[in-house]
């Protein structure tokens, strides 16, 4: 197959589709040989609407029926993706254009091992988007939209996201392990410290709920961490309280940029201020766990352990002094517990909500660190950070 530019080449494609047409009235050229049997195989549409209407429609709406395919084999050709990807669309029950295949066209640039492959229907190529990670020829595939995709038009014409109900097992996938990274609430995630794991910035992001969908970009080659990632919420509303939360925040070296992906920065609803300040101080601890060179320390400082309200009454201070006695002490060889109080009417002194446990070795502290951070108490979760062992001798509880 030889190669032309991509804009030639959805001319050639129009000009093809132009000739199909008029090879289905009487008296004109035939249709082109070569083209895909399924294409634009759509009965009774062609009679009830003008050509250039429908040509326009076409042309209109390809840049939200076209997938994005990556990573292919060399031995694909343009058949064989066009079959593979209409069968795999019927058996996940992706099909909603009726009968048929689902795929009426595909170009394939064989030196850079990609594919664009177009569908009948917005539907079944949002359905398509699910597919990323699948086996082609014993090789895992990257689906992806366009760089052409307009995601607010796509919205105006149909569904952007993949149907939850999808049959993903039968081919082998799991439902949200890579998919459902599409759409507006697509964020980027990026200026990553190389060193962070996949379940650290997980951890760091599920601060504002669960994820749909999650992709740490890696380098092909070596498979280490690009430093950028893309996400997307299960509740949408969340969206734009996470990028104000973690934009710009600075971790170790680095200067986290957090956006909608094909947006310009949102802001959040006045309604949704409290969320944030909530989210906002949540990430200002969290972001302690994975500062550069960050060491195990004798001494574990815990959030959200206490409730302070209960701190002002003498006897309940005791008692949750004793009970985090007794819970630190399943992990080493406790020295100390702090618990600091409010003042007697009610002044907030530095460290007030906190509580720091301070071990004899760092042992003990590692084993309280990793066992209670992420516990949940009173609906909230616990926030378990290393604290430096000066700044906790000199009482200074702010940090």
């Amino acid at each position: 197959m030889i190669l032309i530019p991509l804009s030639e080449a959805y001319e050639v494609e129009f000009s093809r589709y132009k000739e199909h047409i008029l090879g289905q009235v009487p008296g004109a050229a035939p249709a082109v040989p070569g083209m895909l049997p399924s294409m634009f195989s759509l009965p009774g549409q062609f009679g009830a609407m003008p050509m250039p209407v429908q040509a326009m429609t076409q042309q209109a709406t390809r840049h939200a029926r076209r997938v994005y395919v990556g990573g292919l084999p060399p031995i694909a050709n343009e058949q064989s993706v066009a079959t593979f990807f209409s069968q795999v669309m019927a058996a996940i029950g992706g099909n909603t254009a009726g009968p048929g295949d689902a795929v009426v066209n595909v170009y394939i640039n064989h030196e850079k091992k990609f594919a664009f492959v177009e569908m009948r229907s917005i539907e079944e190529a949002s359905n398509a988007m699910a597919l990323d990670g699948i086996l082609f020829e014993g090789a895992p595939v990257k689906v992806r939209r366009p760089s052409d995709y307009n995601p607010s038009l796509a919205a105006a014409l149909g569904p952007s996201q993949p149907n939850p109900n999808l049959h993903l097992a039968a081919v082998g996938l799991t439902p949200g392990a890579v998919g459902g990274l599409e759409g507006p609430d697509r964020i980027f995630v990026g200026g990553l410290p190389y060193y962070l794991t996949e379940v650290q910035i997980r951890e760091l992001l599920e601060s504002f709920g669960p994820l749909r969908g999650f992709d740490l970009v890696k380098d092909r080659e070596t498979g280490n961490s690009k430093g950028y990632a893309f996400c997307v919420y299960q509740d949408q509303s969340v969206t734009d309280i996470a990028c104000a939360a973690l934009n710009g925040i600075k971790m170790g070296d680095k200067t986290l940029t957090v956006r909608r992906a094909a947006q310009g920065n949102a802001q959040p609803r006045p309604e949704q201020d409290s969320v944030l300040l909530h989210a906002q101080q949540q990430i200002a601890l969290q972001k302690l766990v994975f500062q550069v060179g960050a060491q195990p320390t004798k001494v574990v400082c815990l959030t959200q352990a206490v409730n302070v309200d209960e701190l002002k009454d003498d006897e309940d201070y005791l008692d949750i002094m004793d009970d985090m006695r007794e819970e630190g002490g399943k992990f080493g060889s406790l020295v100390n517990v702090v618990i600091p109080r409010p003042g007697p009417i009610g002044e907030q002194f530095p460290g007030v909500g906190k509580v720091f446990l301070e071990y004899s070795d760092t042992e003990g502290a590692s084993k309280a660190r990793a066992t209670l951070n992420g516990r949940k108490f009173g609906g909230n979760t616990v926030v378990a950070v290393y604290y430096p062992e000066d700044k906790f001798s000199r009482q200074e509880y702010d940090g």
